[in-house]
């Protein structure tokens, strides 16, 4: 297959580059920088392309079969993930090609005996309050995304904690925030990865958010 990779620098990103590459995919890694993007590893199935992805056009997109979102913002400019989200699915209304596959944020997971959502949380701890805007729009991208049903789309969203690491056995849910055995909330970068790459080889989920914890 061949994916284009959004914010293939970053914790996520990075991580789900390094397992397509070594599945053997086609990758198109887009970032902002050129000398991030020269730390990926070297491979001869990797393009890089040193980009803002809102230039991304119609026929950049349609070359590849998946698009993965996997952008990381500043919190002043959190608004961004949900403008990204909706340039891209208005790009590929009533097009089946390419799948488009959203890195999401815990905070639109539901937690505790009344079912909230833990951005209620976040955003009850004053000292979330310098990156509680991420979550928020995360939210507010997931939202969007449900409305829209005629582009094929997937959410994933990670546990409480979203950390660099190596890919651990694997908890999948919905729409609830998963814990372990210990009661700790945590997905790896490279849990996720494997997520990402297993929902892209073998596809479960369409037009709908799932999630993955560590087990």
């Amino acid at each position: 297959m061949k994916i284009m990779i959004i914010g293939a620098t970053g914790m996520a990103g990075s991580a789900i580059t390094k397992l397509a590459l070594e599945r053997g995919h086609d990758v198109i890694a887009i970032g902002r920088s050129e000398e991030k993007l020269a730390n990926l590893p070297a491979n001869a199935h990797l393009e890089t392309r040193a980009k803002d992805a809102f230039s991304l056009t119609l026929p950049e997109l349609q070359t590849v079969d998946v698009v993965v979102d996997a952008m990381a913002t500043s919190p002043d400019k959190a608004h961004l993930h949900v403008d990204l989200a909706t340039k891209l699915v208005s790009q590929l209304r009533e097009r089946q090609q390419p799948r488009l596959v959203f890195i999401l944020g815990a905070g639109s997971l539901t937690t505790g005996d009344d079912a909230h959502l833990f951005v209620h949380d976040i955003e009850s701890d004053p000292a979330n309050a310098a990156f509680v805007a991420i979550p928020q729009n995360q939210l507010a991208e997931l939202n969007f995304l449900r409305t829209v049903t005629n582009v094929d789309w997937v959410g994933i969203s990670p546990a409480a904690n979203f950390t660099p690491g190596p890919a651990t056995a694997i908890q999948y849910g919905h729409d609830t925030l998963l814990t372990d055995a210990n009661g700790d909330s945590t997905t790896n970068s490279g849990t996720m990865a494997v997520a990402v790459l297993d929902e892209i080889e073998q596809p479960q989920h369409h037009q709908e958010r799932f999630t993955v914890a560590n087990q």
